[in-house]
């Protein structure tokens, strides 16, 4: 079949690589300028931060099976058993920032970076998917397909899907996201912050704080801030510049100013799943779509991984 993945996060390289191997015709679209979504790793600079998913765990045999692959192949590596406290689960990172793993995973698919589906629309008469989109530069695409896996946040799915979104069941219609704020900062010295180079839940303010020095990400000072929950939300439609000047009054807990080279906010709309869909995807029951994401096997790097791998099967 032909197929399109919407999206290149965790979940769509996942399943397009799967679809691949059992024969079928795959192109990923995914809006953003590189692969990995939520795995996002940038530059400042000489410094290297993360500045989406942080770390990640296995619990499952199926998902050790793909972490010792990225392993081998040098893309993932082991960082800590926790962060203020040892808890056992031993965290993974990304070798040179979360996105080496999406690279890895998307280095023979045919990705279409750059490209925002605005409608998916399905032909019952011929069967087929029509993908209508548009290029970063303006240009229109249009892509046709046999069957279609959407990765994407769910409120983005609903939005492209049109009249087929009121097939999908209430109880993944209602799922809704928390966001993150983020601030990025390249310092003059590095500042440590704990043994493992991260705190988790440190104060009222922060999730995760983060020197990427002591992380093993980058090689230049610098920091990482995520936001909690319920800040990052009651600030997110804020201008930028006044969630930036907020966010570097609350990092002087850990840096001063002086400290501060050069800094940035990044932000997440859809960053967490506030639940999860008790399945590891959805299946449409008369048309050849699957949804699939960290809204269907949990939040985590895994959840998403699962999820993804379930949405091949689906159609293979």
């Amino acid at each position: 079949m032909r197929i399109a993945v919407i999206g290149a996060g965790l979940s769509g390289l996942l399943a397009a690589r799967d679809l691949r191997r059992a024969g079928h015709d795959v192109v990923v679209v995914d809006k953003g300028g590189g692969v990995g979504g939520r795995m996002a790793t940038r530059r400042i600079g000489d410094a290297v931060l993360d500045h989406g998913a942080q770390f990640f765990t296995v619990r499952s045999d199926l998902f050790a099976t793909e972490v010792d692959e990225w392993l081998a192949n040098g893309v993932a590596r082991e960082w800590c058993h926790g962060f203020a406290d040892i808890d056992g689960h031993l965290r993974y990172m990304g070798v040179g920032g979360m996105t080496s793993i999406a690279k890895y995973l998307a280095r023979d698919a045919d990705v279409r970076l750059g490209v925002t589906v605005s409608q998916l629309d399905f032909n019952s008469m011929s069967g087929e998917w029509r993908i209508t989109a548009t290029t970063r530069q303006g240009d229109d695409v249009d892509l046709i397909a046999d069957a279609t896996v959407v990765t994407a946040p769910l409120p983005q799915t609903f939005a492209i899907l049109g009249s087929v979104a009121d097939d999908i069941p209430g109880s993944i219609r209602d799922i809704e996201y928390d966001p993150t704020l983020c601030l990025l900062a390249t310092l003059k010295r590095q500042v440590p912050v704990s043994e493992s180079g991260a705190l988790q839940s440190p104060d009222d303010v922060f999730s995760f704080v983060c020197d990427n020095v002591r992380k093993g990400t980058s090689t230049t000072p610098s920091m990482t801030f995520h936001v909690e929950p319920v800040l990052s939300a009651s600030h997110y439609d804020r201008p930028d510049d006044d969630v930036h000047a907020l966010l570097l009054e609350h990092v002087t807990r850990y840096i001063a100013h002086d400290d501060i080279d050069e800094s940035q906010l990044k932000k997440w709309r859809f960053a967490t799943p506030r639940r999860t869909h008790s399945e590891s995807c959805w299946t449409h029951p008369h048309i050849p779509l699957v949804l699939a994401g960290d809204a269907f096997d949990g939040p985590r790097m895994e959840g998403a991984a699962l999820s993804g791998i379930a949405a091949a099967a689906a159609l293979s």
